[in-house]
């Protein structure tokens, strides 16, 4: 792998004081209905691409605030979400992510996601382990839904029939496990079955800068990340996620319609 992930690393965090400049985050505009980008979020993608570009000039930028209709996923490519949780930024409720993944000719290779608000860093590298600053993490040992907690996320997008049948099936899962969780950051949520702080994650047509850094955490922390069908995801187009402890993917997939 070409990139030095210390460096990756230091840079990443040098987006904390953005995230805390509440007059940024008071700055909104709407790209579609119930979909919000801060000052905070063109901030912290600028700061990283500038950041990332003067290190490795020969690798692609794919981020959320951005056109990407040039990038190449055959070559290396960064797959960065500089404020995953944005309406939960606007509203101060201080859990929300940068998410930066990294592509390597076509292979998911990296992933970082940075919570500055609990100054928490999850790391991973392809056959290297997971990582929570500094110290390995591991996905738990549960074996069923009955002893799982679940996180769930809920697509603005999708209000109408296909939230309908989003909560009907977080309705089955509540009443089969142990509580369900819905946070607003698919990121943290993922690097949180990594961590073994819950069982299984899903949520419908997330975009890769939502999932790619999380997909690798949870990999290399021992679980799994697959879209509805079960099959492997694709980091390089929109999809339904599960990401799971890879113990209980087949009966949380048996609960979504």
């Amino acid at each position: 792998m070409k990139i030095d992930v210390e460096k990756v690393i230091e840079v990443v965090k040098t987006i904390k004081p953005l995230f805390n400049n509440h007059e940024k985050a008071g700055h909104i505009k709407a790209k579609g209905e119930q979909d919000f980008v801060t000052e905070v979020d063109t901030a912290v993608q600028r700061l990283i691409n500038e950041k990332l570009s003067a290190l490795y000039p020969d690798i692609q930028m794919f981020g959320e605030e951005k056109d990407n209709s040039e990038v190449d996923f055959s070559g290396d490519v960064w797959i960065l979400d500089p404020v995953d949780g944005t309406t939960n930024l606007i509203h101060d409720f201080r859990f929300s992510a940068l998410s930066l993944g990294y592509s390597e000719g076509g292979d998911l290779c990296f992933g970082v996601v940075y919570q500055p608000y609990t100054d928490e860093l999850f790391c991973a590298e392809k056959g290297k382990g997971a990582f929570l600053n500094g110290k390995p993490i591991h996905v738990s040992h549960a074996e069923t839904i009955h002893d799982s907690l679940i996180s769930f996320g809920t697509n603005p997008y999708l209000r109408g029939d296909l939230s309908d049948k989003d909560f009907d099936s977080i309705n089955r899962i509540f009443k089969e496990c142990v509580d369900v969780r819905r946070l607003g950051s698919a990121a943290l949520d993922l690097c949180y079955v990594a961590a073994g702080r819950s069982e299984g994650f899903f949520e419908r047509r997330l975009k890769p800068w939502d999932f790619a850094a999380g997909t690798v955490i949870v990999r290399e922390a021992g679980g799994e990340v697959v879209n509805y069908d079960g099959e492997p995801i694709d980091f390089t187009a929109a999809s339904s996620v599960v990401g799971t402890n890879g113990r209980i993917t087949g009966e949380l997939l048996s609960y979504l319609l």
